[in-house]
């Protein structure tokens, strides 16, 4: 049947072409399904963190973050719903404050957080999340603490993307983190286990080659600039932090880094922290999208809101990525230049958490402990 039809059409298309109809119309059609796959609309969903400090255990600690999750999809999917009819464009991308479901440890100590709230790899939570973007056939992009069965006690801050079959596609774990373990604190180990791709991951998609940043992360221009050096056209920013409406680092950086990297950025903050010691409002608005040219596209006020959304554009990004130009700032690069200065100065050293080749468990004073050695490390440099 399936056959039939096609020679049918086959048939069709070869008649239209004696009057000359079907180039014109083969044409407009490749360029209406070529602007379909380049262009669509990424929001970045502004909701509340649920903190889980008050549970009173593990199993209602897990039933708020699934809870929490049930909670969001009605609200991506009418935000969904609302940009297309206003804007015209599909939603194809939604983007997820830092720890939405856990909100920051706080006091915890870290293995009993790693038990109590963080996600395991292909655990309940990720199925949940898959499921929902499946049912809302978008990429789903988020952040969350994660355990790791290969270092037993200790937790990842974590920013994964789940494309529309419900698959995590990608998975980065903050390299710099003030109060929690990174992959950089066991080195050795992370890179035999996970190699650099797994360090600094890049999903090639049919939306755009897309990475994460966490956080306060984006303060720091390497990691995004490795990024884009493996090819990251998106990057997808979950974070929690202050609103305002003087510029923060945070606001200025986003810009800099879409600016310097001819990358977008789509950037979702929390809309409070709830069920915490904090003031709700501590870590509200601002979320925005920037484009790869460094112009804020879309930005929100505070409280619950989609209304940082806009168009991702991948054609016109890839053109000017490809020509020739003053503005084109990747081309541009030397890093050969600043290779002998990067490997020669690294204050803040690796392995912090491997002591006699084991992997320790430290408590919450003891990043302060090694920053404090790393700005003792700067002082005998001459640094500062």
């Amino acid at each position: 049947m399936e056959v039939a039809r096609r020679h049918f059409l086959a048939g069709a298309t070869s008649g239209m072409m004696i009057d000359g109809i079907a180039p014109a119309f083969a044409s407009e059609r490749k360029q209406r399904k070529m602007a379909d796959e380049k262009t669509y609309a990424a929001v970045a969903m502004q909701l509340a963190a649920q903190s889980v400090e008050r549970a009173p255990d593990k199993a209602a600690a897990r039933q708020q973050m699934l809870g929490t999750i049930a909670s969001m999809e009605p609200k991506i999917r009418s935000a969904a719903i609302f940009v297309q009819q206003y804007a015209g464009s599909p939603v194809k991308l939604a983007v997820l404050p830092e720890y939405v479901l856990t909100s920051y440890p706080g006091r915890i100590s870290i293995p009993d957080f790693a038990d109590m709230a963080a996600l395991e790899v292909g655990g309940p939570e990720y199925e949940a999340m898959g499921a929902m973007a499946q049912r809302l056939g978008m990429f789903i992009a988020g952040n969350a603490y994660e355990v790791d069965r290969h270092f037993p006690g200790l937790y990842f801050q974590t920013s994964f993307i789940i494309d529309p079959s419900g698959d995590v596609v990608l998975r980065y774990r903050r390299l710099n983190s003030m109060f929690a373990p990174t992959p950089h604190d066991v080195w050795s180990k992370y890179l035999d286990i996970y190699g650099i791709d797994g360090v600094f991951p890049v999903a090639r998609t049919d939306i755009g080659n897309l990475a994460a940043i966490a956080s306060e992360e984006i303060l720091y221009p390497e990691i995004a600039r490795a990024m884009a050096l493996r090819g990251a056209e998106i990057f997808v920013h979950s974070s929690s932090e202050i609103g305002s409406p003087i510029e923060t680092p945070k606001a200025i950086a986003k810009r800099a880094r879409a600016q310097e990297n001819m990358a977008y950025v789509v950037s979702a903050n929390t809309a409070g922290i709830e069920l915490s010691s904090l003031p709700v409002a501590s870590g509200d608005g601002n979320s925005m999208v920037v484009d790869y040219k460094g112009r804020v596209l879309a930005e929100s006020n505070a409280r619950e809101t989609f209304t940082a959304f806009a168009e991702i554009d991948l054609g016109a990004l890839r053109a000017a990525r490809r020509k020739p130009a003053m503005t084109n700032f990747l081309a541009r690069q030397r890093l050969e230049l600043f290779s002998a200065v990067y490997a020669a100065k690294s204050p803040h050293r690796a392995d912090s958490l491997i002591q006699n080749n084991e992997v320790i468990i430290p408590d919450r004073q003891f990043f302060q402990r090694i920053q404090e050695e790393s700005i003792n490390n700067m002082i005998k440099e001459g640094i500062v």
